[in-house]
């Protein structure tokens, strides 16, 4: 008899299993390309919705239900669930699950792109996050108001290690320090990828995320605006980023504005700071730097340079 070869086994197990994963989602095929990887491990689904410690009066957003694993053990929890769905196929499948059952009228479904609709209010969002709206959903988040309670989000490994990352790592970026100006963000546990179905390419992770309540008294357009230059190129000295004649011009048009308004004398000194590595500055230096200078009140137009660098 012929022997198998171990290319071709291997091609008919995993079309074995794939028939097998459409079987157990209702012959559901789904579309990776807008990161449907439905979370299928319920060790982990309950993992994540413990780290959330929800109450029984909590609304609940769900960014990403899929089939409805997490959202049927979330309805379980909370008040109200609100499931915020890209996919009909999966908005039908979603009603289907909880049809005829009391947790039907604790559900509602939001049709569309989360990140054009306007958020309701909520006391905590937990999702298995397509990771493709990762970064622009987590600053939708935490610039919603009224303020949520936490967020315990799954994300793609590196981008969860960029969230928490600290002055001198080398995963240390905007990102870093633009989310930590405006939460607490903890790193929980790790998820392979065999965890979900269909296994994506990279392995993830969950971070719970707590908005600071007040916020720091800043405008965060100009905020982002001042680290964007900055980290431009993260291993240059603030001297060098500020030296590039865009920026210089910029700065200079607003500064003059600004001691114009104010009635002060300008000055021209980085004293102190030129010498430093953008990426090893803390959250506070970087804000003692800003308030030294008093840059927050003359790159309002700061936010021009965004579409250009």
């Amino acid at each position: 008899m012929p022997k198998i070869k171990s290319g071709a086994s291997g091609r008919h197990r995993e079309r074995q299993e794939q028939r097998r994963e459409l079987k157990s989602a209702g012959g559901l095929m789904f579309n990776t390309g807008i990161g449907q990887h439905i979370l299928k491990n319920p060790l982990i689904v309950n993992s994540i919705i413990d780290k959330a410690a929800l109450r029984p009066t909590d609304v609940v957003l769900e960014v990403g239900p899929g089939t409805g694993n997490m959202t049927v053990k979330l309805l379980e929890k909370a008040k109200k669930v609100i499931a915020c769905e890209l996919d009909p196929r999966l908005v039908a499948e979603l009603h289907k699950r909880v049809q005829g059952t009391p947790l039907a009228g604790k559900l509602q479904v939001m049709v569309g792109d989360v990140l054009k609709t306007d958020l309701p209010f909520f006391d905590a969002c937990v999702a298995n996050l397509p990771y493709q709206i990762s970064s622009p959903f987590v600053f939708k988040l935490l610039l919603h108001r009224p303020f949520f309670r936490c967020a315990v989000l799954m994300f793609q490994r590196e981008f969860a290690l960029r969230l928490v990352a600290k002055p001198g790592d080398k995963l240390y970026c905007r990102l870093s320090i633009n989310t930590q100006l405006l939460a607490r963000v903890d790193h929980l546990m790790k998820v392979g990828k065999n965890n979900f179905r269909p296994p994506p390419k990279v392995e993830s992770s969950v971070v719970r995320i707590e908005p600071k309540n007040p916020p720091p008294p800043i405008n965060f357009q100009e905020w982002d605006g001042l680290v964007r230059i900055t980290f431009v190129r993260k291993n240059k000295t603030l001297s060098a980023a500020f030296k590039s004649s865009a920026v210089q011009r910029l700065l200079e048009k607003n500064y003059r504005i600004h001691c114009s308004v104010h009635n002060i004398v300008s000055r021209k000194c980085f004293c102190g700071f030129s010498d430093l590595l953008c990426f090893k500055m803390s959250l506070c230096l970087l804000l003692f730097f800003i308030y030294h200078y008093n840059i927050l009140d003359f790159v309002h137009s700061i936010g021009s340079l965004n579409a250009s660098m």
